[in-house]
């Protein structure tokens, strides 16, 4: 360093063999008491970032111009400029530091005491002899032997002030403020023993000791309880320069082999702090000693502890969130991630590694409040996605569920019991082996909130699906119970008996019983509640009988019954008691057979308007009571029982019976038609003009080989017949073909060309037209003139 104090060129650094990174040194603190913003970079230079807390940091101490720079740069290999013999004036102003040669040691070349650029300002003085102490573990004293028992000329009083103000420091710990002084006696001739000078020097400090002012709570405590003493000789570096040289070899091997017995840099004066944390301690450091604070360590510890740990946890945490930011789109998506779990472990592992990797060095206290809140950042992270994960293996699970369930309800002979049961199993299982798998250890995440809700909505869609199935199984039930109804109530109908009634609910009654018990044998594999069983019970009950009312509404229809009717009254009218179609003869009481057979005709109509057995006993039959209730959950509508019973009103029956009425009035008409048809004979004249007129024609059919043959067969065929006596068969059966094809011809012809009356009302038409009619038959009971 030249007399301005700008830094010296670093050639003699690199003749001696370092590298230009190595044996760059820097001005942590200038001579204007600034702290150097470039310490951590010059550290990195060094290639010391990394090295934790394999270092050590060494300071020397010691009056101006007595060979501190040289003793370094002997020691250490470091550059520290020297000062010029011609001149001797101040070489290094402020504090300098720099890398050993081969050595991971920081090296402190501190500006001189008792200087005359600084005069009596010895600020300086005391502050950097503090920052040196608090930041070195060992702190090289350099002395010349004549300054041995002197107070200012050994720095004495110096060392009064920097052991009050350490007491202070270490008084409460002192195994992390414990610091080696290592006394170097320059230019020892040998006439004063060693061991005289040692015991000289360790007096003046006990004194020095003795004689500061302690704490109460710190009066019993002595020197030896703070720091070590190290003392050593140099031969004079003139006179005797090969020793001086070969001392120096010496006491460089203490620094630097550590299994020598004498080795300096002992672990109990390691302060603790990583490598890439120094320079923000050493800052943290002379900031208080300018501001003329105590020197709190363990605070600054804290300080620089929570400084790193904060930059190390961002840092862990900031590629922690890269590496969540991949899968939180597929899980906003709605997809489950296959693995999540394992993932999320690993990136949390991965940040939490490299934190204690890089942060662990530091003080415990701290590193363990920022571990916490990483954790809590991290977990912070992940727990969206672990919610998320829930979520989608929920509803992914509640799909599988009611797909697993309606394809198990799809076979044949299944229960249903069964099917919900292992589809529920399976769902569950699913749910459990993803969430458990997505649980990352050490949280306080839970699945079984969202367990519960899934086994609540599997249940609410069993339920539902139990409901349908149940709806099905009972209109799968209700279509047999139509079928096996449908041709009772069809045989019943037609006959038209008194009982009828009670042969269609006695039928009911079986059918709907089989259907009950059919229900039930099926409804045991659904695990249904009794409520819900009398439920579908009754909806059951209440649509069979819905379905006989249809049936025998079908049945009763307008034209239908009517056809019943016309049917009846054909039997009784047209056909006599053994079932013989009747040819109506001119004797034959018409009008009293017509009588009695549209009377017990039209008593049919009463019968057929309301369901009523005759049978007392039939009134259990009637599903009154079962199915009587306000409402229904599988149809939903209000149901009047009795109301059902009517199969019609009293006006329809009129109108059914006004319409019977014209109907069978054409039979009777039709029937007197023929009688008067059969009265006309022909004259027997007749006979003899039709012998005269086909005589001929009968030559011809006589001796005509093929008319003969063919008369001959219709001889024999009518010989036939009279033997077996199909005449009168014969006869009635053509007869009443003719009749039924002119009956309905006749219908034909009225209906094509009558003109409806529509301004009429229609009472009033069927009155006229009964008019006429009477008219007609009333013309035709008139004999007729021959």
């Amino acid at each position: 360093m030249d007399p301005s104090g700008a830094p010296k060129s670093t050639t003699n650094g690199l003749a001696n063999g370092h590298s230009p990174a190595a044996s760059e040194r820097l001005q942590i603190i200038n001579d204007e008491k600034k702290f150097t913003p470039d310490l951590a970079a010059q550290i990195e230079r060094w290639g010391l970032r990394d090295a934790g807390f394999g270092y050590n940091i060494v300071a020397v101490f010691g009056s101006q111009s007595t060979g501190k720079s040289t003793l370094l740069n002997r020691l250490f290999g470091t550059t520290f400029d020297v000062m010029d013999e011609t001149r001797r004036q101040q070489t290094t102003k402020g504090i300098w530091m720099c890398r050993g040669k081969d050595m991971n040691v920081m090296v402190m070349d501190v500006e001189g005491t008792d200087g005359r650029e600084r005069g009596e300002d010895q600020d300086f003085e005391r502050k950097s002899a503090l920052f040196s102490l608090a930041s070195s573990e060992v702190l090289i004293i350099n002395l010349w032997e004549h300054q041995v028992g002197l107070y200012q000329g050994a720095n004495m009083g110096l060392l009064k002030t920097v052991f009050e103000v350490n007491l202070g420091l270490f008084g409460k710990n002192a195994t992390n403020g414990r610091t080696l002084l290592l006394f170097v006696i320059r230019d020892h001739i040998g006439q004063t023993p060693m061991a005289n000078l040692q015991a000289t020097l360790t007096a003046d400090l006990n004194r020095i000791w003795e004689s500061l002012s302690k704490p109460t709570d710190l009066q019993d405590r002595q020197l030896s309880d703070y720091f070590d003493l190290a003392f050593t000789a140099l031969p004079h570096k003139v006179l005797t320069a090969d020793k001086f040289e070969s001392e120096v070899v010496n006491l460089r091997t203490r620094f630097v082999d550590k299994e020598a017995p004498d080795f300096l840099f002992k672990p109990a004066y390691h302060k603790r702090i990583p490598a890439d944390g120094v320079a923000f301690y050493m800052e943290g450091i002379w900031e208080q000693v300018q501001t003329n604070k105590d020197l709190d360590l363990p605070t600054q510890q804290e300080l620089l502890a929570q400084f790193r740990c904060d930059e190390i946890s961002t840092v862990a945490l900031a590629e922690f969130n890269e590496q969540a930011k991949s899968q939180r789109r597929p899980v906003e998506a709605g997809r489950v991630v296959d693995g999540l779990g394992g993932m999320m472990r690993s990136w949390r592992t991965d940040a939490l590694t490299r934190y204690d990797r890089d942060a662990s060095r530091y003080h415990q206290g701290v590193y363990g409040r920022k571990r916490v809140d990483l954790i809590a950042a991290l977990d912070a992270t992940l727990s969206p996605l672990y919610l998320g994960q829930l979520k989608n293996l929920h509803k992914t699970c509640l799909v599988a569920f009611k797909k697993e369930m309606l394809d198990g309800l799809h076979g044949e002979g299944y229960s249903f019991a069964d099917v919900v049961l292992s589809a529920r199993e399976r769902c569950l299982g699913r749910f459990e082996t993803g969430a458990k798998e997505a649980t990352v250890e050490d949280t306080d995440w839970t699945w079984e909130d969202e367990m519960i809700s899934l086994k609540e909505e599997v249940g609410s869609v069993a339920d539902q699906c139990r409901k349908d199935e149940t709806k099905k199984m009972v209109n799968l039930i209700e279509r047999n119970f139509k079928k096996q109804m449908s041709e009772p109530v069809d045989l019943a109908l037609n006959k038209a008996a008194p009982d009828m009634w009670d042969d269609i609910l006695r039928t009911f009654r079986q059918t709907l019983d089989k259907a009950e018990a059919s229900y039930l044998a099926k409804a045991t594999s659904f695990d249904c509640t009794e409520e819900e069983n009398a439920s579908s019970l009754a909806a059951l009950r209440r649509r069979a009988w819905q379905g006989l009312r249809a049936k025998i509404d079908e049945q009763t229809a307008d034209q239908v019954i009517l056809g019943k009717l016309r049917g009846h009254f054909e039997e009784r009218f047209r056909y006599d008691e053994a079932g013989v179609p009747r040819v109506w003869k001119p004797e034959d009481d018409i009008d009293g057979a017509f009588k009695k057979a549209k009377d017990e005709t039209l008593d049919l109509i009463p019968l057929y308007s309301k369901i009523q057995p005759t049978d007392p006993k039939l009134e259990y039959a009637l599903p009154a009571d079962s199915i009587a209730i306000p409402n229904d959950s599988l149809s939903g509508e209000e149901f009047d029982f009795e109301a059902t019973l009517v199969v019609f009103t009293e006006t329809r029956g009129l109108e059914l019976t006004q319409k019977f009425r014209r109907e069978a009035d054409a039979y009777y008409v039709e029937a007197k038609r023929s009688t008067v048809a059969s009265i006309a004979q022909i004259p027997y004249w007749m006979y003899g003009v039709l012998v005269v007129l086909g005589w001929n024609e009968a030559m011809a059919v006589l001796f005509n080989p093929l008319y003969f043959t063919f008369l001959l067969f219709g001889l024999g065929t009518a010989w036939a017949i009279v033997q077996l006596g199909l005449v009168g068969p014969l006869f009635q059966i053509t007869r009443t073909i003719g009749n039924e094809v002119q009956r309905q011809a006749s219908t034909r012809l009225r209906e094509h060309f009558s003109a409806p009356v529509l301004t009429e009302p229609i009472r009033a038409q069927g009155i006229k037209r009964e008019e006429q009619e009477d008219d007609l038959i009333e013309q035709r009971r008139r004999p007729q003139p021959m």
